[in-house]
């Protein structure tokens, strides 16, 4: 390990000469100078006409990935209103029939792994062949285009099969993971009535089975529209479900059918994703198949540089939105590689291992996961051959500086190291990366290309070198249609568009740098306010987590109703350690040292463990509703959790806390 730490800003990686030629950014670019007779400098100047004439530059990405279409569009772009933009009317098209675009004998399409078991491969043609049997099974139960199938599945090749096969015929898709608590899942797959279900009988974590028949029956009583329920068994085979009349997947997959695509409108709803949901009931956000596949393809082959070469894997379940993308990867012919169970059984290894034993060329995950690997002191690059690795990509929550020491440090010195930053709501990164650019040490390369984002302070007025209100102040096509059930559409428009009419407030706090890389400090609504100096509660994380002692912290700046406030932090500390005066006092040293006298918190108290979503991500919000005394069921959804039973802690504290102020 390098005995400095990097600064903010310090350059880490810049691409060959060679890598940067031969970019699909570069190729592209090449093609708008042969066949638009444009010509850019750089990055930034291409960045900018996407965004000052984003009718062309998406009609671009239309021929440039030469998208089929039975019916043409008329128009590029014939509304560009912010909510209500129109995108590619008249064309109708099908996101599946894409996917299959690039199928070939030359590599797999698949390649997966199960908890405790060797991975295993899929071929294109087999990919294809159950595709195909499976949306005949579907349509043989009446499954016709616009009908919801609603999948409890984990991260295996059936759940990509069942999603093109959905796609394929113009259904509408919608999953959870099986590990979600059953009640958070039954607020999910209410809201839009599907018709049919697809679910496992358990799964397999951490070295343990979990049946889920019990939950599999709650949550088909609790869906009267369910005609049918497909079960695929993950535990026992021999065991029959206990739901009444259901089919076995292998039964859908018997059907002999060509794989036949329906065509649709560009603006057909494709799958409905949801909002975390860890208060109230989570936002069902519908997006469409021509939204998703243009921008896909600009995400994953342009922005993170992937083709038929690749081996693209991403850490996620099939109840995160990275699901969608990953599954997204055969829009450009490469292998997508899945992985269904923990990342830390039998240790934190093991997915070193998967990307080792698969030849994995892109590795995406977590920053919470990088964070983990750090602080576990593992060193991948020693222990694996990773030859074939170029790329790690984060998300999910900021990544900070040390984590990107730990991975040019124990991973690969030459490996782009793609941080970005977007969002369930759009299901793409706003900001990310660009193989032209150099890699700078916490920050995000760049704005992604026809995405206008800008940094507002309060009055809405755009900002450079200072944080602020990430928005966008132009539409993108992969924004949600609507809501499902939001009929006058005033719930959507509350989300994104009541603080700067007609702009986009994606809710995040950052800051666009002078060089045009960006640095995310955390959601907006848990920033920390002293004394009128306003700050993300990462940069407090980078601080504190620093310490050898502290394994992972939260910060809290709680008003009183009085006006006064108080800032609270929460330590988890490594096993064996204390927190004593010595060690509180090192923390205040170093939050005095690293950011200011007056971010050090009131108080400093150690917790188990914090509390975090499914997807990792810290709850500074609902545990800031706890503890000014609010009903902790109606703060935080504990089955839309990784750990419900962290809640207490703070449930215990709130009146401690109230009282002692």
């Amino acid at each position: 390990m390098t005995d400095l730490p990097i600064q903010e800003g310090a350059i880490l990686w810049a691409p060959s000469a060679d890598m940067a030629r031969t970019s699909a950014m570069q190729r592209y670019i090449d093609w708008l100078a042969d066949m638009r007779g444009l010509a850019f400098d750089d990055y930034h100047s291409l960045w900018r006409w996407s965004v000052d004439e984003p009718a062309a530059f998406w009609r671009s990405i239309w021929d440039y990935f030469d998208v089929r279409a039975v019916s043409p569009p008329h128009t590029a772009l014939a509304d560009a209103s912010m909510p209500g933009a129109v995108w590619f009317p008249g064309a109708t098209m099908n996101y599946a029939e894409h996917a299959f675009r690039h199928a070939t004998a030359e590599h797999p399409a698949i390649i997966f792994q199960s908890e405790g078991a060797p991975f295993r491969q899929m071929t294109w043609a087999e990919l294809q062949r159950q595709t195909g049997a499976v949306a005949a099974g579907l349509r043989a139960l009446g499954i016709r285009r616009g009908d919801r199938v609603a999948a409890m599945l984990p991260n295996v090749p059936q759940a990509m099969i069942a999603f093109l096969a959905c796609a394929a015929i113009g259904a509408i898709w919608s999953s959870c993971s099986p590990e979600m608590g059953v009640a958070s899942i039954i607020d999910r797959f209410r809201q839009i009535e599907p018709r049919v279900l697809i679910a496992v009988d358990g799964y397999r974590y951490g070295g343990r089975e979990f049946d889920r028949r019990a939950a599999l029956a709650e949550l088909c009583a609790a869906l009267p529209g369910v005609a049918h329920v497909v079960v695929l068994p993950c535990l026992d085979a021999t065991v029959a479900a206990p739901y009444g009349a259901t089919i076995q997947w292998d039964d859908l997959l018997q059907y002999d059918a060509p794989l036949e695509f329906e065509p649709v409108p560009f603006d057909h709803p494709l799958w409905i994703l949801y909002s975390s949901g860890t208060t109230g009931l989570p936002k069902p956000i519908v997006q469409g198949h021509g939204g998703i596949l243009l921008e896909h393809l600009k995400s994953l082959a342009l922005h993170l540089n992937l083709g038929p070469d690749d081996r693209f894997f991403w850490f996620t379940t099939t109840g995160w939105m990275m699901w969608n993308f990953l599954v997204s990867g055969l829009l450009v012919g490469s292998t997508v590689l899945l992985y269904d169970g923990s990342p830390a059984w039998p240790d934190m290894n093991v997915l070193w291992h998967f990307a080792a034993a698969s030849g994995m060329t892109l590795f995406g995950t977590s920053a919470a996961y990088l964070g983990a690997c750090r602080k576990a002191g593992i060193t991948p690059g020693e222990t694996f051959e990773l030859a074939s690795l170029r790329a790690i990509g984060s998300t999910g929550s900021p990544l900070s500086l040390e984590g990107f020491q730990w991975v040019y440090d124990q991973v690969k010195r030459d490996l782009w190291l793609v941080s970005l930053s977007g969002g369930t709501d759009v299901c793409t990164a706003f900001v990310g990366g660009c193989p032209l650019l150099p890699v700078t040490a916490g920050e995000i390369q760049c704005r992604c290309l026809g995405a206008r984002v800008e940094v507002f302070d309060e009055q809405g007025r755009s900002l450079t070198g200072v944080v602020g209100e990430l928005v966008l102040t132009a539409p993108l096509p992969s924004m949600p249609l609507f809501f499902w059930g939001d009929t006058d559409g005033s719930r959507y428009r509350a989300s994104y568009f009541d603080v700067y009419p007609g702009v986009w407030r994606h809710g995040d706090w950052v800051k666009l740098t002078e060089r045009g890389t960006l640095v995310i400090s955390g959601r907006s609504d848990a920033t920390i306010n002293r004394y009128g100096v306003r700050m993300g509660a990462s940069e407090m994380y980078r601080a504190v987590e620093g310490i050898t002692e502290v394994i992972d912290s939260l910060v809290i700046d709680l008003e009183e109703p009085t006006g006064a406030a108080r800032m609270y932090l929460f330590v988890v500390l490594e096993a064996g350690a204390m927190l004593d005066a010595a060690l509180e006092e090192r923390i205040r040293a170093r939050i005095r040292d690293v950011l200011s006298p007056r971010h050090v918190p009131d108080a400093i108290i150690a917790i188990p463990d914090i509390p975090r979503t499914l997807n990792g991500k810290k709850l500074e919000v609902p545990v800031k509703k706890i503890l000014r005394g609010i009903p902790p069921e109606q703060a935080a959804n504990r089955d839309a959790m990784a750990n419900p039973e962290t809640l207490d802690v703070f449930v215990a504290l709130a009146g401690q806390l109230r009282s002692s102020t």
